[in-house]
């Protein structure tokens, strides 16, 4: 008991709570959930789906989450590729042995 009321504990997912709700008026739907998820696959961002359906972000991020844990650790290709490709990329971050750059060629 506190403050006089009955402490309750949700047999899903464990929740203490002191009033019981329904559960069919906590959430969103099914519908709302699977167009935010399909929206996100669709390479929209998270506050862009909080935009356009007015969920909150992070419940669209534990949706994706949620799904995510469902899904297999990883691809397993059966095949490989004859043909690769390679790209040459030198790159200079942190290096001063080029002077190009001060006027000084």
């Amino acid at each position: 008991m506190k403050r006089g009321k009955q402490n309750h504990l949700c047999v899903d997912c464990g929740r203490q709570f002191i009033n019981p709700q329904p559960s069919n008026s906590r959430g969103y739907s099914d519908q709302i959930r699977s167009e935010c998820l399909k929206m996100y696959v669709n390479g929209m961002g998270f506050r862009a789906i909080e935009r356009v359906k007015g969920v909150h972000h992070t419940t669209v991020i534990n949706w994706v989450k949620d799904v995510a844990k469902l899904l297999p650790n990883s691809y397993q290709a059966e095949t490989r590729p004859k043909v690769g490709e390679l790209d040459e990329l030198q790159t200079f971050v942190g290096s001063k042995k080029t002077k190009c750059g001060y006027g000084l060629e």
